[in-house]
């Protein structure tokens, strides 16, 4: 392992690695119960989304490991899943044999670009403050998505977001439900800070088995009543359907070409290619940047490996029957607690692996549980926040609009492409001479703006 992974050298471990591993596994294994639920609305078989899932995490993850020796770990994205589902099937009425197909296109361009180092060439030419902000920005993103996970923070009609009210709960009677968890979501914040503080190896991975388990005693004491109609499942684990494995055969090869050459599945296929690659980059980006992966001109060793699993992650995902795969920022939990090579990403590509044998444990974990970690997690991105250059507002006020970007829109490429025309246009209109843009600085700026004009 120190040969292969030269531990030594990025200075971990053995045993750092695996925790880390552990702990970004936990932190995404909700994408096991959430994505075959999205992707069940498309008409695709529930069981069979599940096997794909957690297979081509295995794969991808391990390949992250192979290739480029990072602990960036792999599976179907978020937003990408439910723009497939109620996007393209429902709305746009594809089926989702055809909404594959333009997955797997979109797998096969990010393979040409990744090999002519077209995606690497734009990860090296967005500027270090920019960067600083995309990680910044991260952070506050899966801290918001944390919150809303625990459902901290709720809609409200009145200003958009608000503050879960226990007053409300009480008085309706759910407190049981929801009021519980969290009051359990707040407590195991505490727990992740308290940990964090004492520096306590593998604190994230303890807070969310910590406040799991409180929630399981919750519920041996009654203080926590499942309501399954209500979205509040049972804590423990349900082995009574056994540990088989569903079949993959109900999604496997289902692509559908038929229409490939219309102009409708252009737009399909490039919007899931735009938003796949600047979230991808904004992950790399951000999670290298905590980590301090990142040179001194802000370029990323082995990227070409880490952009190249991605695609391939991609383009098997579809043959075996799920949405985009991308890397996940819950990456950031496993660097905050110490990862820093492929050991890390392959200890998550294993676990993923075993959850198919194992789905009623995983499926178990609450997301009132997983949410502690990502709003430290989240904290911890946030830091890089006051390496940006302040003093120059050309570059700062770009900075800051990638920052507000990425959680207000819901969306870590709607930041990078906001981030990047307000920074042209700034250095263009201000006459700021001495900082040369370059050209595909420019250029990603009339790709963004032209985005938002067609799409």
């Amino acid at each position: 392992m120190e040969h292969f992974f030269k531990l030594k050298e990025n200075g971990t471990t053995v045993k750092t690695e695996i925790m880390a591993g552990i702990t970004t596994f936990m932190t995404m294994a909700y994408i096991l119960a959430v994505n075959p639920n999205i992707l069940s609305a498309a008409g695709m078989d529930r069981g069979a989304v599940f096997t794909a899932t957690a297979l081509t995490s295995f794969v991808a993850s391990c390949l992250m490991a192979l290739f480029a020796n990072y602990p960036f770990v792999l599976a179907p994205g978020m937003g990408l899943n439910a723009y497939f589902a109620y996007t393209v099937v429902l709305g746009m009425g594809y089926t989702w044999q055809m909404a594959l197909a333009a997955v797997f296109v979109e797998g096969i361009i990010f393979i040409v670009l990744s090999l002519t180092n077209v995606r690497e060439a734009i990860f090296h030419a967005i500027p270090m403050n920019l960067k600083y902000a995309v990680s910044a920005g991260i952070g506050l993103f899966i801290a918001f998505i944390g919150l809303q996970n625990a459902k901290i923070v709720v809609n409200n009609d009145a200003t958009l977001l608000g503050l879960f009210s226990f007053k409300k709960s009480l008085a309706s009677g759910t407190f049981r439900q929801d009021g519980i968890t969290v009051l359990l979501a707040l407590l195991g914040i505490l727990i992740a800070a308290f940990f964090l503080i004492k520096q306590v190896t593998g604190g994230i991975l303890w807070a969310i088995l910590l406040t799991w388990g409180l929630g399981i005693i919750c519920q041996f004491t009654g203080l926590y009543v499942p309501n399954p109609e209500a979205g509040y499942y049972s804590l423990l684990p349900d082995f009574s359907a056994g540990l088989s494995v569903p079949s993959l055969k109900p999604t496997l090869f289902q692509v559908d070409f038929s229409k490939v050459l219309s102009f409708d599945f252009a737009v399909v296929m490039f919007a899931f290619l735009f938003v796949d690659m600047f979230d991808t980059l904004g992950t790399l980006i951000g999670v290298a940047s905590q980590a301090d992966m990142l040179d001194e001109d802000g370029r990323l060793p082995r990227i070409r490996g880490a952009l190249l699993t991605d695609a391939l992650g991609t383009t098997m995902g579809a043959l075996c029957g799920t949405s985009t795969v991308t890397t996940f920022v819950e990456s950031a939990s496993g660097v905050s607690e110490g990862g820093r090579t492929g050991l890390t990403a392959l200890t998550a590509g294993i676990l993923f692996a075993l959850s198919l044998f194992l789905s009623p444990i995983f499926l178990a974990i609450p997301s009132f549980a997983t949410a502690p970690a990502l709003i430290m997690v989240g904290f911890l991105m946030l830091t890089s926040i006051t390496k940006i250059d302040f003093d120059d507002y050309t570059e700062a006020i770009p900075g800051f609009i990638t920052v507000i970007a990425m959680p207000f829109m819901y969306s870590i490429s709607e930041g990078i492409a906001l981030g990047v025309i307000s920074y042209v246009i700034l250095h263009i209109v201000s006459g700021n001479k001495e900082k040369k843009i370059s050209p595909l600085m420019y250029g990603l700026a009339v790709l963004f703006i032209c985005k938002y004009i067609i799409l």
